[in-house]
């Protein structure tokens, strides 16, 4: 989940220039070389908020004591990843290890030869591979090749109002025609149907649309590996995502953070979102609280009158579909490997429980328990209290079974292009944003859905040409 809007390509190489200069001088050495070893490693990750690179900053710190390898910690911006890896792989100045890599992200350093695969297996082999969640194991890696270390995920979520809902009488929105029905029925006054995003340079809009587009089985590649985005599940996706947003939703551009601010105010009944929504949903952010006007005298209102539906269907799908986000340790060709894997290990082991503590809601454990105790991580997940200015577990803050809904979903994680073998075509849509643009186009009212289909499909197929 993108946590700020994506900038425009020029202005994130400006900003990759500078970074550069600044990160490269900590970074690791261009030799793997074990003879060269100096037990100290460079580690990137895109956790870089203040309290999260705070809360790392502990356990790294336990981490260097116990260990006698030391660490150069860097938080890194999602949106500047991409550009920041070819510099500094160009330089030959790479870290050892970065954290917090979306799957995208992993099949493009994959695709670059920027990967230690085999130091990946190794660690995992380690710490058992019946310990991780099998879902999250086979969507980071290509066939027997392990591409990188998982350790925890986000699930994109459906929120719905269920006291308007019930007032309603109709039904949760688990399905195309449930949520369009919704949508048209509670789009009143001044409220909106639904709150959906349009933006066509944010990365968010791309995740919002192929959450619906899983569930209705529209495919980027077919078996084949052919761009399947003018299927007729695609077209229908296309024309289901241009009612919901363009009819039923705020008119303009909608962002990441405008389409939460609309449904945090109550001025729309649904929204597409991450679970990174949870804790602020529940007001433990003070920057991001609900404004809804029943949320003046009771804090707790949204949270506890919002249901969530974690996976769709589509008239054209033939089950439910969860999207979602696994983040994983990326160990670089270049790291210093023995080092490398003792800090993955720890941070997978006994610093586990405090990393995803960091950000509960958003941080999924991917890996179960220890071999010991097969239960160890999903039961402290449970247990764990989310939030920044205020700390709630999500079992507190929520009806019960939403936390075991969220730990489930990650096994029924779905993403496009991946299971074709196409990890490196998904990495560079997600740098060019061929969907974001066509759905922006189409919400706008410049292009038909049917034009927005055939728009990202040539686009698409141009990428995957330029990768071959």
């Amino acid at each position: 989940m993108v946590k700020k809007a994506r900038g425009t390509r020029a202005a994130l190489a400006g900003l990759a220039a500078t970074l550069v200069a600044g990160l490269l001088a900590g970074c690791g050495s261009d030799t793997a070389d074990e003879a060269r070893s100096d037990h100290r490693i460079t580690v990137w990750t895109q956790e870089n908020l203040p309290p999260r690179m705070a809360a790392t900053k502990k356990v790294v710190h336990r981490f260097e004591q116990e260990s006698g390898v030391e660490v150069d910690l860097v938080g890194v911006d999602e949106s500047q990843l991409p550009q920041l890896i070819m510099s500094a792989a160009a330089a030959g100045k790479l870290p050892d290890v970065i954290g917090a890599v979306p799957m995208g992200q992993i099949w493009q350093m994959y695709g670059n030869g920027l990967l230690d695969t085999e130091v990946a297996r190794q660690i995992v082999d380690d710490l058992d591979p019946g310990t991780f969640q099998p879902n999250a194991l086979s969507l980071t890696a290509d066939g027997a090749t392990r591409l990188a270390v998982p350790s925890d995920a986000w699930l994109q979520l459906l929120v719905y109002r269920k006291d308007l809902f019930a007032e309603a009488g109709l039904k949760p929105p688990t399905s195309y025609a449930g949520a369009l029905k919704a949508a048209e029925k509670l789009d009143r006054g001044n409220r909106d149907g639904i709150s959906l995003a349009t933006d066509p340079s944010d990365v968010f809009t791309q995740q919002s649309f192929e959450s619906l587009a899983l569930a209705n089985d529209c495919r980027l590649v077919d078996g084949a590996g052919e761009v399947a985005l003018t299927s007729p599940p695609c077209q229908n996706a296309f024309r289901a995502y241009d009612a919901l947003a363009r009819e039923y939703g705020a008119p303009g551009t909608q962002s990441v953070d405008t389409t939460r601010a609309t449904y945090f105010s109550g001025r729309s009944a649904m929204m597409v979102w991450s679970s990174f929504l949870l804790d602020e949903m529940a007001g433990l952010r003070s920057d991001a609280l609900p404004s809804c006007p029943e949320c003046k005298k009771d804090p707790d209102f949204l949270a506890e009158n919002t249901g969530v539906v974690p996976a769709m269907q589509g008239p054209d799908g033939k089950e439910p579909a969860q999207f979602g986000e696994i983040t994983s340790w990326a160990v670089t060709r270049t790291a210093e490997t023995d080092a490398s894997r003792k800090f993955i290990a720890y941070m997978m082991g006994e610093g586990y429980a405090e990393w995803f503590g960091m950000a509960p809601e958003g941080k999924i454990p991917v890996r179960n328990g220890t071999p010991e105790d097969p239960d160890a991580f999903r039961t402290a997940w449970r247990e764990a209290d989310m939030g920044v200015d205020k700390r709630r577990s999500l079992a507190d803050a929520y009806p019960d079974g939403l936390a075991g809904q969220l730990l489930d979903g990650v096994g029924g994680i779905k993403r496009w292009g991946l299971a074709e073998g196409q990890g490196t075509l998904v990495g560079a849509t997600n740098g060019e944003l061929p969907v974001a643009k066509a759905i922006g186009a189409m919400t706008s009212g410049q292009r038909s859905p049917r034009e927005a289909a055939q728009d990202a499909a040539d686009e698409v197929a141009a990428l995957q040409k330029s990768l071959q």
